[in-house]
């Protein structure tokens, strides 16, 4: 493999000094899933990286960029040398950026920014060499470590840019230097730091912030926000180009229809109709691909290609992604469908994931039940503010919950949802989802669709690993929901 860094381009980058020579195939910043060959970077977070130096180098790191020797390592260890390590991930990656000739695109967004990273990831996979993070790495360190980590010889970057608070995105924009800003829809998310939707709005348009001349800003016609964000674009000198189902849409979204676990999208693309396919149940990935394509264009690539690519993509783990959970070691046909949206949830994206279990099919006459139902499991939804009870109990009155059976709920603020419910609906509340893990056994039968949702902060993902672990038999698939971070 290639050097990705050498140690005299590195310390060029960064301004350290590096005594002994090296080659690094790769950057890490966590010891334990580093590779050989890698650059570990010893950034203080919740703990303090130079802590784990000596571990990274036993383990075959290349070498270790640091802001001091740690102790338990040898002077003639192959270290670089920085002021601050932070700064210098930072460098590592305006570096990574200037040395190569790919083009760039950054997406942010209050729902959907992950999976349509991953959407574009695959669409633009048949058309040259794409870089971009497996997992959302999308803040102050995931971003710098996502570009320092991308091959000079990339053709395609595709980068998620995410926030808590206003100022965020501007310096995160201006070291990617996109040259498409896509946003994927503005909701009420964080919004404990914030007064308003516009307030929000305007935290996404610092996307523009960074956009190279001549820039494309790719924003969802839909939304009530998109004068804002089209007028923030342009200020910047980008070229405006619009998706969703509005008339006015370049990128129209026709109609969208699900059947047998995919999606089926009637489009009409800057004029042309036509006809593609998701391999995933969900309106909101049929819009979220309108936005994919109009990137694609404008990135250069070709929209054809890039659609027949799009049909190759699945949810990533807690994203939508399904499994077939055997509960019987016998009989293959005892099962039951798993949606994993346990990754993150607001009040936008909650009522995207419960219109896709609406949406679903069980089946009858396979459990104890005999009849196969829908059935949603939920933990809170966080950082609304004030205002979360009401959002939560809001949930109730959403047309597709209509279709659904049953609803368990987990957290103080999901309380609010279940005492909302008609009680014909309510399944069982308990106030953390530990103890709702510890039911799920209880509460599923085979013939059942069951999805799960709720922010990470909730621990949705615990109850995910739960209904996985009641698998045997030729159906059981291992499951590991949402071990990255992220912000909105």
């Amino acid at each position: 493999m290639s050097a990705l860094w050498t140690s005299n381009e590195a310390a060029a980058a960064t301004g350290g000094s590096a005594k002994i020579s090296w080659q690094a195939t790769g950057v890490s910043i966590d010891s334990r899933s580093l590779t050989p060959g890698d650059l570990f970077v010893a950034l203080t977070d919740q703990r303090d990286g130079h802590d784990f130096v000596a571990d990274a180098l036993a383990r075959g790191a290349a070498a270790a960029l640091v802001s001091r020797r740690p102790e338990g390592v040898a002077p003639d260890a192959p270290l670089l040398l920085v002021e601050d390590v932070q700064r210098a991930l930072e460098d590592l990656g305006r570096a990574a950026r200037a040395r190569t000739e790919a083009r760039v695109v950054a997406v942010t967004g209050s729902v959907g920014k992950t999976s349509t990273k991953e959407m574009l990831r695959s669409a633009l996979a048949g058309q040259g060499r794409v870089h971009a993070a497996y997992m959302s790495l999308n803040n102050h360190w995931g971003v710098p470590l996502t570009l320092a980590r991308m091959p000079a010889d990339t053709d395609y970057a595709v980068l998620e840019i995410g926030m808590n608070h206003a100022g965020e995105i501007a310096p995160l924009s201006r070291l990617a230097r996109p040259d498409v800003a896509l946003v994927t829809n503005v909701a009420p998310v964080h919004m404990a730091a914030f007064g308003s939707i516009s307030d929000i709005a305007r935290a996404k348009a610092e996307l523009f912030e960074g956009l190279t001349v001549p820039g494309t800003a790719i924003l969802n016609r839909d939304q009530e926000t998109f004068g804002l964000l089209a007028d923030a674009a342009r200020a910047k000198g980008a070229k405006v180009v619009t998706f969703g189902a509005d008339s006015a849409a370049g990128f129209r979204l026709l109609s969208a229809h699900t059947q047998d676990g995919v999606t089926m999208v009637k489009a009409r693309l800057t004029g042309t109709e036509a006809l593609l396919k998701i391999n995933a149940p969900g309106l909101h990935f049929a819009c979220n691909a309108m936005a994919v394509l109009a990137a694609i264009e404008a990135l250069g690539a070709d929209t054809a290609i890039g659609a027949l690519d799009l049909a190759q993509w699945r949810p990533p783990a807690g994203r939508g992604a399904r499994h077939r959970v055997n509960l019987d070691p016998v009989e293959e046909n005892c099962t039951l469908d798993l949606i994993d949206d346990a990754y993150n949830a607001n009040p936008t994206s909650m009522g995207a994931a419960l219109a896709v279990l609406a949406d679903s099919h069980p089946v009858d006459g396979i459990g104890r039940i005999r009849k196969g139902r829908r059935l949603a499991i939920l933990t809170d939804m966080l950082e609304l503010g004030e205002s979360a009870p009401a959002r939560h109990a809001a949930l109730a009155d959403l047309p597709q919950m209509q279709r659904i059976d049953t609803v368990h709920c987990a957290g103080p603020l999901m309380r609010s949802l279940f005492e909302a419910l008609p009680i014909e609906k309510r399944g069982e509340w308990h106030d953390s989802a530990e103890k709702l893990a510890a039911r799920v056994h209880h509460l599923l039968d085979a013939g059942d669709v069951v999805m799960v949702k709720g922010s990470k902060g909730s621990r949705a993902a615990l109850v995910v690993e739960a209904i996985l672990r009641l698998g045997v038999g030729p159906g059981a698939r291992p499951g590991q929901a949402g071990r990255d971070r992220n912000k909105g």
